[in-house]
């Protein structure tokens, strides 16, 4: 293909489960048509064909059921309908109208028959316990009027010196019956000659090629009326007052689309006339494609899901569980892929039961192999419930400080103050104690001022006051408990003990604000007359006089 060609292609625009439909179809037809017999009644197995030459006697002779069957299809598989007409038992007419039931009839069984050769009588007698009259064999039925089915027999008869088998004179009297109401009568009487010639899979070419034409059709179909379905439920979703209704319906524009595809190829195949091999075939690949535009849908719909959870005001004040969320649409959309493929699994004939057993068992002896992995597995989710801390918080985990990055599956990382990162287990982590500095509202000053011994007691009660102003004018002090108290006498130090909360949830704010009062506090002591005490020791010293020595 050209690189016009190429763009002309690319155009289509296909939606994308039409495009793995058309290489989906392709594989099958190339794998499994003609896998299940010798072919429909164009079909001959190539251990049958007795040689690529055109002379008769590279046809087969017919003195045997199978024979005659098998002749009859060689030669109008090339064409040669006036020598097939040599095997229909035809009462008056020429040879041209031979020829042409010949054809008619060729079409017929193409259109209702699948022939197994195997299962057709190679002895010059036939079958003689079928019930039928002798020198008589039924090789297929044909539906007739009213849900009936007329009969397909070959009948022996003698010709010169031999006995050949011929298609019966009521065989031949009910061909033009059947072909008046072939479905694809059409095809037969205005394509040409080479179109109406088997090609691979044993499909007639014009059926390849409308194989092709319905898939293109199918796409622009789906195309158009997935843009109509779009529009008519997007005016009917703008007059409600939710918006998942329309996050869902732009999630799964693409499915509607296919599905509409799927649909019109389901209408379009059945008027190719397919032989029951073929259209069973295309049937299934049809019934795949619906089962992954489906699950396609259902993830689109998980994803939606998960973004109007986040928004509800249940998750607005838990920020926590948006971790929770996150995971839970992992898990969801795994869980909807492996129930994708058990469908299609089962969708393609496999014993989805066994199947499951021997993941069960497998999955078991994998369970005991991955016991930590399973155990961090529930250890996300045990964090998720309980919430201690979410993404971006600043967390204490024993001895270690730090902001949390990334809650996983399987691990939580933490960046420490010194910038490098720690990854501790899930399951491990469920079971620590975790200190989230995220979680409080207001931050506590703690300290204890010691005063020099030289401090009287009425500079003491000065500093007090002092004190206790500079915390109860601050704009951002938490006023319900102020506690500035004398606390001991100390060793080398009178001291005063202070702690109060500042209405802030950032450390560095608070870092700023603790400067500030601190300051303040060396202002109120430094005015008062006395100072800070620092660590002494004062050591006296008492001498006493000798004694007077006697003598």
């Amino acid at each position: 293909m050209g690189e016009s060609d190429q763009s002309r292609f690319s155009l289509l625009n296909f939606p994308r489960p039409v495009a793995v439909l058309l290489a989906l179809f392709l594989s099958c037809v190339s794998h499994g048509f003609g896998q299940e017999a010798a072919g429909p009644a164009t079909a001959v197995r190539p251990d049958l064909e007795s040689g690529g030459g055109t002379g008769e006697e590279n046809d087969g002779n017919a003195d045997t059921p199978v024979g005659t069957l098998r002749k009859f299809l060689i030669l109008c598989r090339s064409s040669r309908y006036d020598q097939a007409a040599g095997l229909l038992e035809v009462v008056g007419g020429d040879r041209a109208d031979g020829a042409l039931l010949a054809r008619r009839l060729k079409a017929v069984l193409d259109a209702y028959v699948w022939f197994d050769l195997d299962f057709v009588s190679a002895s010059p007698e036939g079958f003689l316990d079928d019930g039928l009259p002798p020198d008589s064999e039924e090789i297929a039925r044909i539906p007739g009027p009213a849900g009936t089915t007329d009969p397909v027999r070959l009948v022996r008869r003698s010709r010169g010196d031999h006995m050949t088998w011929l298609f019966s004179t009521a065989t031949v009297g009910r061909i033009e019956r059947w072909y008046a109401h072939l479905p694809n009568r059409w095809a037969q009487e205005l394509l040409p000659a080479p179109l109406l010639r088997p090609g691979p899979g044993e499909l007639l070419w014009w059926q390849w090629l409308g194989l092709l034409l319905a898939l293109v059709l199918a796409g622009l179909v789906g195309k158009g009326l997935g843009w109509m379905t779009r529009l008519i439920l997007s005016r009917a979703v703008r007059k409600t007052s939710t918006s998942w209704d329309d996050a869902l319906l732009a999630r799964v524009r693409r499915p509607i689309a296919a599905a509409w595809a799927i649909s019109a190829a389901y209408f379009l195949l059945a008027l190719l006339g397919l032989y029951e091999p073929a259209e069973r075939i295309v049937n299934a690949v049809l019934r795949t494609a619906v089962l992954l535009v489906f699950f396609w849908a259902l993830l689109g719909a998980v994803d939606v899901a998960r973004r109007m959870a986040v928004k509800l005001s249940w998750a607005k004040q838990r920020p926590a569980s948006i971790s929770l969320l996150s995971i839970g649409g992992r898990v969801a959309k795994v869980l909807v892929i492996v129930m994708g493929g058990i469908a299609l699994l089962s969708q393609m004939g496999y014993p989805v039961t066994s199947l499951i057993a021997g993941l069960g068992i497998g999955g078991l002896a994998v369970a005991l192999a991955a016991q930590k992995t399973v155990e961090n597995l529930f250890g996300a989710f045990s964090l998720g419930v309980d919430q201690p801390f979410r993404e971006g918080d600043f967390v204490g985990v024993q001895d270690l400080v730090g902001t949390v990055e990334t809650v996983g599956l399987r691990s939580t990382r933490v960046r420490t103050l010194d910038r490098t990162v720690i990854t501790i287990p899930n399951g491990q982590l469920a079971d620590m104690r975790i200190e989230s500095f995220a979680a409080r509202d207001r931050i506590r000053l703690a300290c204890t001022i010691g005063l020099v011994y030289s401090t009287t007691s009425e500079q003491m009660q000065q500093v007090l006051a002092g004190l206790q102003g500079v915390l109860c004018g601050h704009p951002k002090i938490w006023p319900d408990t102020i506690v500035v108290r004398f606390k001991a006498l100390s060793d080398s130090s009178l001291d005063i003990e202070i702690m109060a909360w500042f209405l802030t949830r950032d450390w560095g704010e608070f870092q700023l604000i603790r400067q500030q009062v601190l300051l303040d506090f060396m202002r109120v002591v430094e005015n008062t007359g006395t100072s800070f005490a620092f660590p002494t020791r004062t050591l006296h010293i008492i001498s006493h006089a000798a004694p007077a020595p006697f003598g």
